[in-house]
């Protein structure tokens, strides 16, 4: 027995995804219809491609060895199907870190859509090591990240640089304070990203460099609660310049000035089996020529 396209998507959609259900409701299919699919597939294959946990399909060492391959023959079934398109159309769907994806790729997509009508894009906001998890499970066909990261089946390439700001509330006793020592920083309380955050990996590894230590510290995953918990004299943050440059502006913050280096490079991410789309490779184009 020979296999199927119809089989391949419903593997790649429920790796995605990991419910058969939900797999089947977004290929139109029933759910029984969806499971007889990947039933056979493994059947044909000779082994499972997934972990049984519960309602969940997780999927597991052997379905991850061939997951890009399958990726990689639904784009190209695609590519047929669409011989000689002219303009470019389709679902594009784009993964970034919480500050590029909250400040910087809103009006990139914006741009991007009004040169090309027919692109329907899809924005997925989290950490950079779940934009990795994206890329390299096929969730996403591009991706962006502010950490500095690597993956052995990723292309990650530079794109454009970023600065982080250590800041602090207006009242806080080093607000007035014209330059804050290493020492004087590591006696405070931070108000930090999550762990696999971008962002709290250059700060922390900054703070290293020069000898620093983090002793307190709450983790927070929303940007908004650092600048919230920050506002209210919890401690001080560290977060892109992009995300509070307003509260600057309007005098409800102190940017502090330090000895750390705290630049740090926004990267492109993307997986094998997306290089030869031309949705995909326009966009890069897009974003590397500076838009």
């Amino acid at each position: 027995m020979n296999i199927t396209l119809k089989q391949l998507s419903v593997f790649v959609t429920t790796a995605r995804l990991n419910r058969i259900t939900q797999a089947a409701e977004e290929l139109c299919l029933t759910q029984s219809a969806a499971s007889q699919s990947l039933k056979e597939l493994e059947n044909t294959l000779g082994y499972q491609v997934f972990n049984r946990t519960g309602r969940k399909l997780l999927l597991n060492d052997a379905g991850r060895s061939i997951l890009t391959t399958a990726i990689t023959m639904l784009e190209l079934q695609n590519q047929l199907q669409q011989p000689i398109m002219t303009e470019l159309k389709g679902e594009l769907k784009v993964a970034a870190s919480v500050t590029i994806g909250s400040y910087v790729m809103p009006k990139l997509l914006a741009n991007f859509v009004q040169q090309y009508p027919k692109v329907e894009p899809k924005l997925y906001i989290s950490n950079s090591a779940d934009v990795i998890e994206r890329l390299s499970t096929g969730q996403a066909h591009i991706g962006l990240i502010e950490a500095p990261m690597s993956h052995s089946e990723l292309i990650i390439s530079p794109w454009r640089r970023d600065e982080l700001a250590v800041f602090c509330a207006q009242e806080h006793k080093l607000a007035n304070k014209p330059l804050v020592t290493i020492t004087e920083m590591s006696q405070q309380r931070w108000i930090l990203r999550e762990q696999g955050s971008g962002t709290r990996a250059v700060f922390v590894g900054a703070m290293q460099q020069q000898g620093g230590v983090i002793e307190h510290s709450m983790d927070l995953s929303r940007q908004e609660a650092i600048k919230q918990a920050v506002k209210a004299n919890l401690g001080l943050g560290v977060l892109s310049f992009l995300s509070i440059e307003q509260e600057l502006s309007l005098g409800l913050f102190k940017k502090l000035h330090t000895p750390l280096n705290l630049n740090r490079q926004f990267s492109i991410v993307q997986s094998e089996h997306y290089q030869q789309n031309k949705l995909v490779s326009a966009f890069k184009e897009f974003l590397q020529q500076g838009a």
